[in-house]
C-alpha cells in the first residue's frame, strides 16, 4: 500500500525529494489490516496462532506448538492478501524504475547508440532492453529491410566483388584492413603498416620472436618443358654469376638470381627472382644416367608414339619451374621468357631440323598463397601450428619434422632447403600453442641435421588438380564449431576424419643476410594452395606473433643490410617509376607548405631533392627543354653526323656474387675498362650468349657502371633517402686521420655546400639501424669512383674508403665509412 502524504507537504517537497518519495511507495509491500476480536484492545491477524500484547515472550523452542498437519487450502486462504501484494509490489517496483538497461551498465561501457539499439546491449541484457523500447520501434527493427526494391538490393558478396574493379583483395583483406593502413599498389589493396605504434615492436619481433607478412600479391610464373630446354631459356635471362643453377635443378633448393632482358646482360635489369625446380620422383631421378646417348637409337627406344620422332629433346624429363616475381615487373618478366624461349627453340631447330621441343608459359597468379614468418620462433610457430599427416612414409620428412621443435633459428639450415609436405586443417586443432624447444638441464637440444633431398622436397601442391579440389575448404568455420561443441571437454582439438582436408604445401627456407654484414634475418615461406588464407593466418598468430605490412618488410631487409627491390635498384624501369610516383606525392606536399614553413632548396644548393640525379653522378651531359625527334636545321652528310655525335653511356647496374672478386681483378689491372669488358664478356660465354658489341668502347661500359655500397656512420647522425654522397679529398683524409675522427665543424656547424662536381652518389635508403645502434645507409656509386676511393684509402693507409653524407634538406656534411654491398 502506498504511503498517504499530505498535500501542503508535497508543495514543499522538491522535485528530487517527490522522486524519491514515489519510488519508495513503489516499492513498498502492502500489509494487511488488524482484526479487532472482542474489545481486548489486542489485534490477532488472520494467520497468526498468537495474538496481542500477551505474544511477547520469548520461546526457546520454536517447535512447540506448531500443528503435526497442516490444510494447505486453509493457508492458501490465509496468505492470499500477502501474495497478491507481494504480485502488485513487483509490478509496481518494475514499472517505476528509474534507470533503462544501458544506464545500468558501467560508465566505461555505455555508449551513446546502444540508447536505441538494442544490439549495442551485452548480450545478457538485450532481452530486458528489447522489452522496453517502444513498440513501434520493436516492430520495424524486427521487419528489417522494407520490401520495396527488394530486387534491386545487392548483397554482401556483390558489394565486395563490386569494389574490387580497379583493384585485387587478398584473402586476408578484410582482416588486415580492421587493423592496418592499407593502400593501392601494384594493383593489389596492400596492407602498409599497422595503425598502432609498432616499429620497434616489429623489430624486436624479427629478431627475438616472430612476424608474418602475406606475400600472395607475389607473382607466379610456371614453365614447362623439357629440362635441357628450361636450362637454356633460363641461362639466357638469368644473371650468369648464379652458381646455384645446377644444385637447385634437383628441387631441393630455391635459386635466387636477377632477371634480365634476353641476352642484354648486363644491360637490362628487370629485377630480383626466385626459381623453384619441381623435384623429380625418386624413380625417375636415376633415369636420365641410366641412358645413355648410343642407346637413344635403339629398338626400346623406338616402341614410343608412332608420329613422334626420335629427338634429343624428348631424352630429356619434362620439367615444371616456378618463378616468383614482384608484382609490378610481371609483363616484363613473362615478356623475357617469352623472347628467351623463342630464341632458344630458333636456335634448337636450327640445328636439329628433326627435332621440336615446347615450353609452355603459364600464369599462376591466384592459384597459391604465401606467408613470410620471420624470426628465431618461427619454426616454433609453424610446429605448433600445422599438423603434419601420420601417413607420410617418407624418412627424411620423419626426421626433419620432430626437430623442427629445437629449431633456434633457420640459420642452422642450408640456404633455400626447400621441405614438401602435407598437413591437416590447422582450425582442427585451434587454438594452438607454440612448440617449446626441449631443455637438457642447462644446455639446449640439438635438432637433427637436415640436408637437402628431392625427396624431402616432393609435394602435391605442384599439381593443378589437386590445388583445384582444395579451392574451397569442405568444411565451414561454423561446422567445426558444430563439431567442436559435442566434445565434452571444451577446448579439446577435434579428431580429423576422413572427409576432412589434407593440404599440400611447401616450406622455403629464407635468410636476409649479407656476407660480410652479421646482421641476418631468417625465417621460412610458407607456399599452399589458395582458399586457404584465413583459414591458416588465425592459427599462425594466435600465438602472439606479429603481423606486418609492407614498411616493415622493407624495414627488414634494411636492418639485414641487404638491398630491397626496387627502392635500392637503380637502371630499372619499375625504380623510375617508384621514385616518380614518390617525387609527384613529396613535391605536391611541399607545394602545399607555406613558404616560410618549407625547406628551400634553392638555398640549400641541393640540385635535385625529389630523385637521384645520376646524369651528374656519371658526369653525363644533361639534356633540358631538347626534343630529341626534332630534326637538326645543319644539313650534311650521314657519316659526319655520327662521326660527331658524342658516344651513348648507358647507365647500368653491376651486382651478383661474383663482383667483389671481379672488381678485385679489375683494379689491378691497368685499363680498368678492358678489363672489366673481358670479365662481362667471360660471363657471357660462361652460358652461351654472344660476347658485347665491338662497337661499344671499354670506357664507356665502365663510365655507366653503377654499384650497390652500405656506409656506416664514422660517429653521430642517420643519413635519411635521398641524402647525397660527396667525394673526400686527401686534406680532408689526412684531418681525419690525424684526429682519429671527422672535422668538428663538419659534425657541428655548417659549411659550405660542396660542388655539383664532388657528388659521387645518392643514399636509396637511410636511417638509424635499431640493430647496430647508429647510423647506416645503402646507396650506390659508379664503380670507377669506388675503384678510385679504394686506391685512396689503401694509400692514405686506411681500412676502408671515407665519405661525406649531406642529407638534401640539411647544411651539415658527416663522415661515413664505404664498402661494397655484396650479395
Amino acid at each position: 500500500m502506498a504511503l498517504k502524504r499530505k498535500v501542503d507537504d508535497a508543495e514543499e517537497m522538491t522535485s528530487r525529494e517527490r522522486k524519491k518519495l514515489k519510488v519508495a511507495g513503489a516499492r513498498t509491500i502492502a500489509v494487511q489490516p488488524s482484526v479487532s476480536t472482542g474489545g481486548s484492545g489486542t489485534a490477532q491477524s488472520s494467520g497468526n496462532a498468537l495474538s496481542g500484547p500477551s505474544s511477547t515472550t520469548v520461546r526457546f523452542d520454536s517447535m512447540q506448538g506448531l500443528p503435526a498437519s497442516i490444510d494447505v487450502e486453509r493457508f492458501t486462504e490465509a496468505r492470499a492478501y500477502e501474495i497478491g501484494a507481494m504480485q502488485k509490489a513487483i509490478k509496481t517496483a518494475g514499472e517505476s524504475v528509474t534507470h533503462r538497461v544501458w544506464q545500468t551498465l558501467p560508465r566505461h561501457l555505455r555508449r551513446r547508440a546502444a540508447s536505441h539499439d538494442v544490439r549495442r546491449v551485452p548480450l545478457r541484457l538485450r532481452d530486458k532492453a528489447r522489452a522496453e523500447m517502444v513498440p513501434v520501434t520493436r516492430r520495424i527493427l524486427k521487419r528489417g529491410r522494407s520490401k520495396q526494391g527488394k530486387t534491386k538490393q545487392v548483397s554482401r558478396t556483390e558489394s565486395l566483388l563490386k569494389r574490387q574493379r580497379d583493384k585485387t583483395w587478398l584473402e586476408t583483406h578484410i582482416w588486415h584492413a580492421k587493423r592496418m593502413k592499407m593502400e593501392n599498389m601494384w594493383g593489389y589493396r596492400l596492407a602498409v603498416t599497422p595503425t598502432e605504434k609498432s616499429f620497434r615492436p616489429s623489430y624486436r619481433a624479427s629478431m627475438h620472436g616472430s612476424i608474418l607478412h602475406d606475400s600472395s600479391y607475389h607473382s607466379l610464373l610456371e614453365l614447362k618443358g623439357p629440362e635441357k630446354t628450361l636450362r637454356n631459356v633460363l641461362d639466357f635471362c638469368c644473371d650468369p654469376q648464379c652458381t646455384g643453377m645446377k644444385r637447385s635443378m634437383s628441387g631441393a633448393r630455391v635459386l635466387e638470381t636477377d632477371l634480365y632482358k634476353p641476352g642484354s646482360y648486363p644491360f637490362d635489369l628487370i629485377a630480383p627472382v626466385t626459381i623453384m625446380w619441381r623435384p623429380l620422383l625418386v624413380a625417375n631421378t636415376l633415369e636420365p644416367t641410366n641412358v645413355s646417348p648410343a642407346q637413344g637409337s635403339s629398338k626400346r627406344k623406338r616402341k614410343g608414339k608412332k608420329n613422334a620422332p626420335a629427338n634429343t629433346a624428348q631424352q630429356s624429363p619434362t620439367r615444371t619451374v616456378w618463378v616468383r616475381s614482384h608484382p609490378a615487373v610481371f609483363d616484363d618478366i613473362f615478356a623475357a621468357f617469352k623472347g628467351s624461349a623463342s630464341l632458344v627453340l630458333e636456335a634448337e631447330k636450327q640445328r636439329h631440323k628433326d627435332e621440336y621441343a615446347e615450353v609452355e608459359i603459364a600464369d599462376l597468379r591466384g592459384s597459391v598463397n604465401a606467408f613470410e614468418i620471420m624470426g628465431p620462433k618461427a619454426s616454433q610457430v609453424i610446429k605448433g601450428a600445422l599438423s603434419s599427416v601420420v601417413d607420410d612414409d617418407r624418412q627424411e620428412f620423419k626426421k626433419f619434422w620432430p626437430s623442427l621443435t629445437d629449431l633456434q633459428t633457420t640459420a642452422s639450415l642450408p640456404r633455400g632447403i626447400v621441405i614438401g609436405m602435407k598437413v591437416l586443417d590447422p582450425r582442427l586443432k585451434f587454438p594452438p600453442k607454440n612448440a617449446k624447444p626441449r631443455t637438457d638441464g642447462q644446455h639446449p637440444a640439438i635438432p637433427a641435421m637436415t640436408f637437402p633431398a628431392a625427396v624431402l622436397a616432393q609435394s602435391e601442391i605442384w599439381d593443378e588438380e589437386k590445388r583445384s579440389v582444395l579451392k574451397k575448404p569442405t568444411y565451414k568455420k561454423k561446422d567445426l564449431d558444430t563439431r567442436r561443441s559435442k566434445n565434452l571437454v571444451p577446448g579439446t582439438p577435434l579428431n580429423p576424419v576422413r572427409q576432412d582436408d589434407r593440404i599440400p604445401l611447401l616450406l622455403i627456407q629464407r635468410s636476409l643476410e649479407s656476407p660480410s654484414s652479421t646482421h641476418g634475418i631468417h625465417g621460412w615461406t610458407l607456399v599452399f594452395p589458395a582458399g586457404w588464407g584465413m583459414p591458416f593466418l588465425p592459427s599462425l598468430i594466435h600465438t602472439g606473433t606479429r603481423v606486418g605490412g609492407q614498411r616493415e618488410r622493407g624495414a627488414q631487409a634494411f636492418e639485414a643490410g641487404t638491398a630491397y627491390f626496387p627502392r635500392d635498384f637503380p637502371c630499372t624501369e619499375f625504380y623510375d617509376k617508384y621514385w616518380d610516383e614518390l617525387a609527384v606525392k613529396e613535391k605536391a606536399k611541399w607545394n602545399r607548405t607555406p613558404p616560410a614553413k618549407r625547406t628551400n632548396y634553392e638555398k640549400l644548393g641541393t640540385r635535385s631533392p625529389w630523385r637521384a640525379d645520376w646524369e651528374v653522378v656519371l658526369g653525363l651531359p644533361v639534356v633540358s627543354g631538347v626534343d630529341e625527334n626534332l630534326v637538326p636545321t645543319q644539313r650534311g652528310p650521314q657519316d659526319a653526323m655520327e662521326v660527331d655525335r658524342a658516344p651513348v653511356v648507358r647507365p647500368w647496374l653491376f651486382c651478383g656474387p661474383e663482383v667483389p672478386a671481379i672488381l678485385a681483378k679489375v683494379g689491378q689491372v691497368l685499363n680498368r675498362g678492358a678489363g672489366l669488358l673481358a670479365e662481362i664478356n667471360r660471363l657471357r660465354t660462361k652460358r652461351g650468349m654472344d660476347v658485347l658489341c665491338t662497337s661499344s668502347r671499354p670506357e664507356d661500359l665502365l663510365k655507366g657502371a653503377l654499384v650497390m655500397v652500405r656506409l656506416n656512420m664514422v660517429s653521430r647522425g642517420a643519413p635519411n633517402d635521398l641524402a647525397i654522397i660527396y667525394r673526400i679529398d686527401d686534406v680532408e683524409v689526412k684531418i681525419f686521420k690525424e684526429k682519429g675522427k671527422a672535422r668538428e665543424d663538419a659534425n657541428e656547424s655548417p659549411e659550405a655546400v660542396p660542388p655539383h662536381e664532388s657528388i659521387i652518389g645518392y643514399i636509396t635508403t637511410g636511417n638509424m639501424s635499431l640493430s647496430r645502434g647508429e647510423g647506416f645507409a645503402i646507396g650506390t656509386v659508379p664503380v670507377s669512383v669506388l675503384l678510385e676511393l679504394q686506391q685512396q684509402a689503401q694509400m692514405n693507409g686506411q681500412s676502408r674508403p671515407l665519405v661525406k653524407i649531406r642529407d638534401r634538406a640539411g647544411m651539415v656534411c658527416r663522415a661515413a665509412y664505404l664498402e661494397l654491398l655484396d650479395s
